[in-house]
C-alpha cells in the first residue's frame, strides 16, 4: 500500500484557503502522515514598486505569517506536526515544485477555484513540475470520503491509481469503483452504425477490465463501472458521472495510454483541470 508521509498545502489568503486547511486536516488524520506544510508566496515585486515608501518599515513576511499560522491553529484540528512557510517568489509554480523536492512532499493540495472567482493556484505547469502526487480541491468541499472513483482506461500507465484507491479505501471504507468511457471510433460510423458498434465495444471494454483489475492484485474491492462517451469528451463524462452519483473524490493518472512523451500530461488530465471539477481530484504522478 502507498505510503504518505509528508504534504504540502498551497496557500494563497482567499476564501478558499479555509477549504484546503480543513480537507488537509482531515487527509493528514485518514493517511496518518508525519507532517504538513502549509505555503504561501508573496508576490511581493507586484505591489513593491507603486507602495515602496508605505512597505519599507513593514515586514509583510512576518505579518502574513502570523496571520497564517493563527489561521492554521484555528482550522486545522488534526494532531499530525505542522509548520507555515512564507516565501518571496516571482514564480509561484517553481517555488512549490522546490519545496516539494526540499521536504519530500508526497502530496500537493492546491485550490481548485470557479472561473468566476479566479483561477486557484493550478495550472498546467504545476501539473507538469511536480513528481508528487496534487490534489485539487473546491472550495466549500465538505472533508468527507464516502465513494471513490478511479477514472481509468484500463492502460499500464492508469495502473497506479489502483494504489491509491486502495490507500483511500483502507483508510475510509468507502466503496471504489473503477470508471471507464468508451466511445464509438468516428472513423468507421459513416459504415457501421452506431446500434451496431456501441455493444460490441461495450462488452469489449468490460472484459478488458475485467482482465486487467485480475492482475492488479488489489486488496479489497472494485465495482467497474463502463460509461458510454456519447457526444461529450472523456473527461466530461466522468465529471457527469460523479456528479451523479455523488462522489467524494475523482483518482486518475497524469497520463494514459495514448502518450508520445514521459514529459507530457495526457489530454483527458488537462481537460479534468480545466473543467473546474466541483469534487476533490487526484493526480497519481
Amino acid at each position: 500500500m502507498e505510503k504518505f508521509s509528508n504534504i504540502l498545502v498551497a496557500l494563497d489568503l482567499s476564501d478558499i484557503d479555509d477549504s484546503l486547511i480543513k480537507y488537509a486536516s482531515f487527509l493528514a488524520d485518514k493517511l496518518k502522515v508525519k507532517k504538513v506544510y502549509f505555503v504561501h508566496n508573496i508576490k511581493k515585486y507586484e505591489i513593491s514598486a507603486l507602495f515602496d515608501e508605505q512597505l519599507k518599515d513593514i515586514n509583510l513576511d512576518e505579518i502574513i505569517g502570523d496571520e497564517l499560522n493563527e489561521k492554521v491553529e484555528q482550522k486545522f484540528d488534526s494532531e499530525v506536526q505542522w509548520e507555515v512557510l512564507i516565501s518571496e517568489d516571482p514564480y509561484t509554480e517553481s517555488l512549490i515544485n522546490y519545496i516539494a523536492n526540499k521536504y519530500y512532499i508526497d502530496l500537493v493540495i492546491v485550490g481548485n477555484k470557479n472561473r468566476k472567482k479566479g483561477t486557484g493556484i493550478i495550472s498546467n505547469k504545476l501539473l507538469r513540475l511536480l513528481k508528487c502526487d496534487i490534489l485539487s480541491v473546491p472550495r466549500n468541499f465538505h472533508p468527507e470520503i464516502k465513494t471513490i472513483w478511479a477514472g481509468t482506461d484500463f492502460s499500464r500507465e492508469s495502473r497506479k491509481i489502483f494504489n491509491i484507491a486502495q490507500m483511500l479505501q483502507e483508510a475510509t471504507s468507502a466503496p471504489v469503483t473503477a470508471a471507464h468511457v468508451y466511445s464509438v471510433p468516428v472513423q468507421f460510423s459513416p459504415y457501421l452504425p452506431k446500434e451496431t458498434m456501441a455493444p460490441k465495444i461495450e462488452k469489449h471494454a468490460r472484459e478488458k477490465g475485467e482482465k486487467f483489475l485480475s492482475k492488479l492484485n488489489y486488496k479489497g474491492t472494485v465495482t467497474t463501472l463502463i460509461i458510454p462517451g456519447r457526444d461529450s469528451s472523456v473527461a466530461r463524462n466522468l465529471l457527469d458521472g460523479t456528479k451523479k452519483n455523488n462522489v467524494d473524490i475523482l483518482i486518475v493518472a497524469d497520463k494514459g495510454a495514448n502518450h508520445i512523451s514521459s514529459l507530457l500530461v495526457g489530454s483527458v488530465t488537462e481537460e479534468l483541470f480545466g473543467e473546474s471539477p466541483e469534487l476533490p481530484l487526484w493526480i497519481s504522478k
